[in-house]
């Protein structure tokens, strides 16, 4: 099938239709309102975002991506409270976001885990610092590395263990408070290829069997339609909302589906978003090919 033949990205079944009804009856957990981030800088004063507006219903996984520079990790730290913003508001269950809370977890692309304790010891950080005893934190640990699959390795330290297996630690430790809501900022970006795909499915089974709703960060097309049920794109420079996105490939959903015209419409219409045609690169961003001195034979030229 070709590009031109491609289903538009906002055609959708009668399934994937019902399930986005079934969303929207849903309590709405997260509303974003004309936020917006500036900083400081020799230059002046810079916007990072910029009249931000979206909202999230609860159980709902909502990805976010677009251009390098655009604010993707600020706006996830400001609703972790890790970072302020300069105008407008964030709510989570209708109350202002301020600063850190255990209603929210967070995830990093770093795994961000205390090389010193064990994995287990890892996981019941969170409860013993809002004051669980510990053969609570402990049960409360292992549930949670039962649930992503890690109970075996809860006296491992993290050196220990592989890339995926350690942010499976750092998911579980999100977790473990129970949160309204998991930030996760980029947190497969540092993994290869196939550790990256099983951790997309494990997260999608997590995602599947609790209460939790996702706001992901990624700047993958791939994994942002296979995750999300919404995708908003953001602009760059300053970053702004630029299309919020029914993702319309069914679920659940499989690797067989990247090649499904759904999934290639939307990825279409993303690439479309993200690098228009037209646009211009800016000086100090345009490629200088440098100048190449031979050391072959030019009739002996690769193809």
């Amino acid at each position: 099938m070709h590009e031109n033949d491609l289903p538009s990205y906002r055609d959708q079944s009668d399934e994937v239709r019902a399930r986005f009804a079934r969303i929207r009856e849903r309590e709405t957990i997260l509303e974003v309102r004309h936020l917006g981030k500036r900083y400081r800088s020799a230059q002046g004063e810079v916007d990072a975002l910029r009249d931000i507006n979206f909202s999230v219903h609860r159980r709902e996984f909502v990805c976010v991506i677009g251009p390098s520079g655009c604010g993707k990790s600020t706006l996830a730290r400001i609703l972790a409270g890790l970072d302020s913003h300069t105008s407008g508001e964030a709510l989570l269950d209708g109350k202002s976001i301020t600063g850190p809370g255990p209603d929210r977890g967070m995830v990093f692309q770093g795994y961000s885990l205390f090389p010193w304790l064990t994995v287990k010891k890892n996981v019941m950080f969170g409860p013993q610092m809002k004051g669980a005893d510990t053969d609570g934190a402990a049960r409360d640990a292992a549930m949670w590395l039962e649930l992503v699959g890690l109970e075996k390795f809860a006296d491992a330290y993290p050196h220990q263990l592989s890339g995926g297996m350690r942010q499976r630690v750092a998911i579980a430790r999100a977790l473990v408070n129970q949160p309204r809501i998991l930030l996760m900022d980029e947190p497969f970006g540092a993994l290869d290829a196939q550790t990256r795909a099983k951790m997309q499915s494990h997260l999608i089974d997590i995602w599947r069997n609790i209460d939790i709703t996702v706001l992901f960060i990624t700047h993958d097309l791939d994994e942002a339609i296979y995750l999300a049920d919404r995708i908003l794109v953001l602009k760059a420079h300053p970053g702004e909302v630029q299309e919020i996105i029914e993702v319309p490939v069914p679920r659940p959903r499989s690797a067989a589906q990247f090649n499904s015209p759904a999934f290639r419409a939307t990825k279409a219409r993303l690439e479309a978003l993200i690098h228009p045609a037209t646009e211009a690169v800016p000086e100090d961003e345009q490629v200088v090919t440098p100048h190449m001195i031979r050391f072959t034979n030019v009739a002996d030229n690769v193809e």
